[in-house]
């Protein structure tokens, strides 16, 4: 072998084992780029359940819950423009029937004069807002300037401006105790009309 033979076949030899190292790597890769892409969906499916129990529990909002107002208030006229106002401690609309609200506690308030309106409180009420009609049911009291009564039920028609009662009713009025078997409560509590068995005890008002 000559002199020039020498370095051509050191360069070859120096050729093939970088061949060798390179082919040695993209083996070692073949094997490590599958293994970590393994790595990396155990690290995700690990953060997904982490996450998925740590999050808060939230309860799912049930078909047909229904809606709950606290402390509502609507303002409202009647065909005539005569202003009222309905209040209550909640009002709850019925999943059953969408026209349908029921009150607790609720407060009528006919304003017939703006410092002296008169209020009508009862322990539950139920409107519909088909008919317009507001009933008041249990302990219903009629306040506001000289009238004070009880009876056991009232309603309402929102449309007419108009309370009215089948039931007994007993109270106080201008001329003095009246009890009756039914009533109505005309022009936002300017006319009040009693029927059914009237009975009064006057007590006319002592002079200066």
């Amino acid at each position: 072998m000559t002199e020039a033979a020498l370095p051509a076949t050191s360069r070859r030899a120096r050729e093939a084992e970088a061949w060798r190292r390179r082919s040695r790597r993209v083996h070692r890769l073949r094997f490590l780029l599958p293994a970590l892409v393994g790595v990396i969906f155990l690290v995700l499916a690990g953060y997904l359940v982490l996450a998925m129990f740590a999050a808060p529990r939230t309860r799912p909002v049930e078909a047909g819950t229904p809606i709950q107002l606290v402390n509502p208030r609507f303002i409202g006229q009647d065909r005539k423009g005569r202003a009222f106002t309905l209040t209550a401690q909640t009002a709850t609309r019925d999943p059953a029937d969408y026209d349908r609200v029921l009150l607790d506690k609720p407060v009528l308030v006919l304003r017939r004069d703006p410092e002296e309106p008169i209020r009508v409180s009862a322990l539950k009420g139920d409107y519909n807002e088909s008919d317009h009609l507001l009933k008041l049911n249990g302990d219903v009291r009629l306040n506001g300037g000289d009238i004070s009564f009880l009876t056991g039920a009232s309603t309402f028609d929102t449309a007419l401006g108009e309370l009215v009662g089948d039931g007994a009713i007993q109270g106080v009025g201008s001329l003095g105790e009246i009890n009756a078997k039914s009533y109505g409560v005309y022009d936002k509590g300017d006319r009040l009309v009693f029927g059914g068995g009237v009975s009064t005890r006057l007590e006319p008002k002592s002079g200066p």
